[in-house]
């Protein structure tokens, strides 16, 4: 990891509603290392997924500035690409032709088909899913849906992958599986990634770094945390290791305790 290759400077998001101006995030400076893999935490509605919009460039800050790779972020860019917690893959077609989609939309210009068939095949193989490029959405488990769009996503090589709580309605083996598969992944692409996830035990299992959130309105980056366990990691072995179980405590009582969510009083 070297340098700074995500910069955000000084962002606030204000949205205007029917009720009035909704104050999202204040004065969120945040720097992500290339090669770095980031989580965002926080309770819901401190603005994680709003930031992580706005690195995808899905929508537009109200002040402040957001740098990738030296240039200012003006909009979405298959640069940038985006896993969301639906999958959206287009169920008429197989898993192969959901991610050839993406693949073709980026290199189809400058590729042939054959080219953009291996580069297809080669990021279904990624996910391990080679023997299901035939199925359709339909015909695959929830957890096969979201890697094919972790393989769409990979397919556009972006220089930043953007994942938004992209486990958080599967059963629990089945994310510890993808969380695991996610680890290989990286681990072997060198990918930039950051992740907004409510779960503590994921965010420390897959960081180099967790960003804690203050609650909202006008949430900010309470804390950042350094994870300094070694690579590659293993679920098993990390559950007794003192270095994951500090890391863990710190990240909950953060939440839990600086940043309780008051109790409404009895009437």
């Amino acid at each position: 990891m070297s340098g700074k290759f995500i910069d955000v400077r000084g962002a606030e998001m204000v949205f205007e509603t029917r009720k009035g101006s909704f104050h999202a995030l204040t004065k969120v400076n945040l720097a992500v290392e290339q090669g770095e893999f980031t989580t965002l935490i926080g309770h819901s509605g401190c603005g994680k997924s709003t930031l992580l919009n706005l690195l995808a460039g899905l929508t537009t800050a109200t002040e402040g500035a957001l740098i990738c790779a030296g240039r200012e972020i003006a909009g979405p860019s298959p640069e940038r690409a985006v896993v969301f917690q639906n999958h959206s893959l287009l169920p008429w077609l197989t898993c192969f032709e959901n991610v050839y989609l993406a693949v073709e939309r980026v290199f189809g210009a400058r590729e042939n088909k054959t080219q953009l068939r291996e580069r297809t095949g080669q990021a279904l193989e990624l996910v391990g899913l080679s023997a299901a490029s035939a199925k359709r959405p339909n015909e695959i488990s929830g957890g096969m849906k979201q890697r094919v769009g972790i393989a769409r996503a990979l397919s556009m090589e972006p220089k930043v992958l953007l994942m938004d709580e992209p486990f958080g309605a599967l059963d629990a083996l089945t994310r510890a599986h993808l969380q695991d598969e996610l680890l290989r992944i990286v681990a072997k692409t060198g990918s930039t990634v950051v992740m907004v996830t409510h779960d503590v035990d994921e965010a420390v299992l897959l960081s180099d770094r967790i960003v804690m959130m203050t609650n909202g309105p006008a949430a900010t980056i309470g804390e950042i945390v350094t994870v300094r366990l070694p690579r590659p990691r293993e679920r098993v072995a990390l559950a007794h290791d003192p270095l994951y179980i500090e890391y863990r405590t710190t990240v909950l009582e953060f939440l839990y305790r600086r940043q309780a969510r008051p109790q409404k009083q009895a009437a």
